[in-house]
């Protein structure tokens, strides 16, 4: 026996005495030349050979090998990776294999380095860049890389090199949505109707190419024509990378930034400013409205539904339109279940026209004009636009079109003025061949402005004015004037049109006022358009509130400019959380008013469920003024790993409403066929072989499928994403050797998140060698599988997984060839509640 008194004994105390050398070698830098005796780790009565543990003796000099690590570049974090690390010449430090594509792609000027050149096996020697280190600091997994500023190219903040961008898969792919409702009302007698809604985005992914189509198909049993398609678009886009900008050919819009949008068939090169840094970025629509009722909102632009839905009663706001490529004002409808219609007009608005200093955005568009009216003339037109920053915080833009009996110059200018705001204003000079063969010549100004009182918590988003002469045409004017049917109406073009967007925040407490306005007038006729909305919004201790009111007027027609539809709409809501008894609940109670029209009142409860808040439910009772008595609704929205289902039931004095819907979409690439929640246009195929059911992290209702593939959804292209897979939801039997993986897609692309997984039992066994545990730094290895080694701790115990059945695992612990041995191990057929087996091995 030993002599060592039991409270004394080494081996006793291994498993304090470890974490505190660990902590010791691996984290005191500046003691890195003090050495470990791993002698320390070996009682004086143990008799067995030793393990050579002089590999672990500094916190720079670990096993050499693969390491998953964050790589930080001058203190900024850059992207997490697999880099191999090598033992210096010496034994004594880690180096990382960096190869001359990865320098670059961190920003590294490697071309002005002649002696940077890669060794036999593709590694460069950073110390040819003066000044240039590296360090691995293995207990965070981190691999700091100092470079000087002038060994590294300028860049912005958020600057990816466009070396990391993924082009992405070649692959099928189509987004869907499809929506219905079946109505009964029975006033006189029954009468049933129904009305179905799709919508499909197929498209095709080859290299940086993508085809993308847009169609919708509506039906209503109520109306003569029983099914109709249209096709938005059909387009064939690529990123041309060198010039940061996209190349379309095919149906599409072209800019709005000068001149108004026009459909065209044709092609178009215009400049993306996603490719921008997100610090050197300079808007899409937000539709807002109040629903009295379980209403559908249907949605119109250029003359297409592009958008089709049911909302709860109350106020609304949809912000997940799909883009269309271009602008155009959307014209809302709002169709409540006693029948009722409301009209709204959202107008497309955007900021003075401003770009840093230095920065110069294009568009060139050529091609035939494609009205959405069969009647207006398709004549060929060209357009090419510039804005570039000027010095003074000063921007310059302008820009032409042409068509054959049509010419417009525009020329303008924007400034920022600090504390006064920012203002451009811009004027466009118009020469028109109309129908009847005569000349019109006009001008449109244009002066919008911007500004953040900060102070005060108010921020103009937008406040413009136009005006055109009596004879200014823009070019969509101008095409329509030339229809076969033109003479039935009197030609129109705007006169006046004055936008204003505002946010006022009241304080913490009180909450914020948002005010909008839209008014417009026309030449040759008296018809006018107005639009006014307001609305308050507050939040405290959970409580939320919320009122909002909207009046328009627009001209019934043409011929009765002076008789007028107006409407006046009026809602509260407040919402109340009900955790305290029902985890995630609400409870809530709306009040809408419509004038003309009645008022109506609704209690109800709302909440997610599930584990991973995949449905959203809300149920609701209401009572309406003006006998139209009570009325109810229940909806349901489940998001899962293969897309979404929606449904709901409604009911008031005279109709009972059943409406659906499913969303999705659906990939097919080489390895098979995917189907997964909507994932509109940019996303990240997810690739695990076998392992089924795992979350993918920050996306509700997002895991892999049964063989281990789904789509992570709506990734911002040229940024860079990570795609995160819980780890607490994997099977019993699969590890993963990294959970994250880093990608930076380019737009429209799906790029691929590789993850590989060992796929058996786990293990801790404990080893013997000679009648004693196996020396502590032992590594073992699966002579079955090709990965990185296991390590042995205390007591000859080591964890392994990814193991089979049966098998045989080689354990080291020196060079020499008696320092090595033999486990042949056969796993038991049952498993204990942790999943884990503890088993005994004898090392031969």
């Amino acid at each position: 026996m030993s002599s060592i008194p039991e409270r004394n004994n080494p081996r006793k105390l291994w498993p304090i005495a470890i974490p505190l050398f660990s902590a010791f070698f691996l984290n005191c830098e500046a003691l890195a030349h003090e050495m470990f005796n791993p002698q320390f780790l070996h009682s004086s009565g143990d008799n067995t050979d030793k393990t050579d543990l002089s590999v672990f003796a500094n916190s720079q000099s670990q096993a050499p090998g693969d390491y998953v690590v964050d790589v930080w570049l001058n203190n900024r974090f850059i992207e997490t990776r697999t880099i191999n690390f090598r033992l210096d010449g010496g034994g004594s430090k880690m180096l990382p294999c960096l190869t001359l594509p990865l320098l670059t792609s961190w920003n590294v000027r490697t071309g002005a380095f002649p002696d940077l050149q890669e060794d036999s096996q593709g590694c460069v020697n950073i110390s040819a860049i003066p000044q240039a280190t590296t360090s691995f600091i293995f207990n965070t997994q981190r691999l700091m890389i100092s470079i000087p500023q002038a060994a590294l190219h300028a860049s912005a903040r958020g600057y990816i090199s466009p070396d990391r961008y993924d082009e992405g898969i070649t692959a099928f792919l189509l987004n869907y949505r499809f929506s219905g409702a079946n109505s009964s009302t029975t006033s006189r007698r029954l009468v049933s109707q129904d009305s179905q809604y799709l919508s499909v985005q197929p498209g095709l992914n080859v290299g940086a190419w993508r085809l993308r189509n847009y169609t919708t198909w509506n039906r209503s049993s109520s109306a003569a024509e029983q099914g109709r398609w249209a096709s938005i678009y059909t387009l064939l886009q690529r990123n041309i990378i060198p010039l940061k900008a996209q190349l379309t050919l095919g149906e599409s819009h072209s800019q709005a930034d000068i001149f108004e949008s026009v459909p065209f068939l044709g092609g178009q090169l215009v400049s993306d400013d996603e490719m921008q840094p997100e610090s050197l970025r300079g808007y899409a629509p937000v539709v807002r409205g109040i629903a009295k009722t379980n209403a559908q909102v249907i949605i119109r632009q250029n003359g297409y539904i592009i958008y089709q839905s049911y909302v709860a009663p109350g106020a609304f706001a949809i912000t997940d339109l799909y883009a269309t490529g271009g602008s155009g004002d959307l014209y809302v409808t709002i169709k409540e279940t006693d029948g009722s219609e409301q009209n709204l007009t959202v107008p497309f608005a955007s900021l003075p026209v401003l770009v840093r200093e230095g920065y110069f955005k294009y568009n060139v568009t050529t091609g035939r004009y494609r009205p959405y009216n069969s009647a207006v003339d398709k004549k060929h037109f060209a357009q090419a636009t510039a804005i570039y920053g000027l010095p003074w915080n000063m921007t310059l833009f302008g820009g032409m079109q042409a068509a054959a009996n049509y010419r417009s110059f525009a020329l303008g200018m924007g400034k920022n003025f600090g504390r006064a705001g920012a203002i451009s204003a811009d004027i466009i000079h118009a020469q028109s061949s109309l129908a009847d063969k005569s000349k019109a010549s006009g001008q449109s100004l244009r002066v919008r402005y911007s500004k953040n009182f900060y102070q005060t918590g108010t921020n103009f988003a937008i406040a413009g004015y136009r005006y055109s002469t009596r004879d200014y045409y823009s070019l969509p004017e101008l095409m329509a004037s030339w229809r076969a049917d033109y003479r039935r109406y009197p030609r129109e073009q705007a006169r006046n049109r004055t936008e204003l967007t505002l946010n006022q925040n009241l304080g913490d407490r009180a909450g914020s006022l948002s005010l909008s306005l839209l008014r417009e007038d026309y030449w040759r006729t008296e018809r006018r358009m107005e639009s006014l909305s307001t609305s308050y919004n507050n939040s405290y201790n959970g409580i939320t509130c919320s009122f909002a009111w909207g009046f328009n007027r627009n001209s019934l027609n043409r011929a009765s400019p002076r008789r007028y539809e107006k409407n006046q709409t009026f809602s509260f809501t407040v919402s109340v959380p009900l955790d305290r008894w029902l985890s995630g609940s609400w409870a809530n109670y709306m009040i809408a008013s419509g004038k003309p029209g009645n008022t109506s009142h609704s209690l109800g409860i709302s909440g997610v469920a599930l584990e991973d808040s995949n449905l959203n439910w809300s149920v609701r009772e209401g009572y309406t003024s003006q006998g139209a008595g009570n009325s109810g609704n229940l909806d349901a929205v489940y998001r899962g790993t293969y897309g979404e289902l929606a449904g709901g039931y409604g009911y008031n004095k005279q109709t009972r409403r059943i409406n659906y819907g499913i969303e999705g979409g659906v990939l097919l690439h080489k390895n098979g066929l995917t189907l997964s929640q909507p994932f509109r246009n940019t996303a990240a195929l997810v690739i695990a072989p076998d392992v089924t059911g795992v979350r993918v992290n920050n996306q509700t209702g997002v895991k892999t499928d049964f063989r281990g593939y789904t789509l992570v959804p709506d990734l911002p292209p040229y940024r860079l994403s990570d795609v995160v897979l819980d780890s607490t939801t994997l099977p019993d039997n699969v590890d993963l050797d990294l959970t994250s993986q880093s990608v930076v897609p380019t737009r429209g692309a799906i790029v691929a998140a590789h993850f590989s997984a060992q796929t058996g039992a786990r293990v801790i066994m404990t080893l013997t060698y000679h009648h004693q545990p196996v020396p502590f730094g032992a590594t073992v290895v699966d002579l079955a599988a090709s990965k990185q080694a296991s390590i042995v701790g205390d007591e000859g115990q080591v964890y392994l997984n990814g193991l089979k059945s049966s098998g045989t695992l080689l354990v080291q612990w020196g060079k020499a060839a008696d320092k090595q041995c033999r486990v042949s191990y056969v796993l038991p057929e049952e498993k204990n509640k942790t999943g884990i087996h503890m088993l005994n091995g004898l090392c031969q």
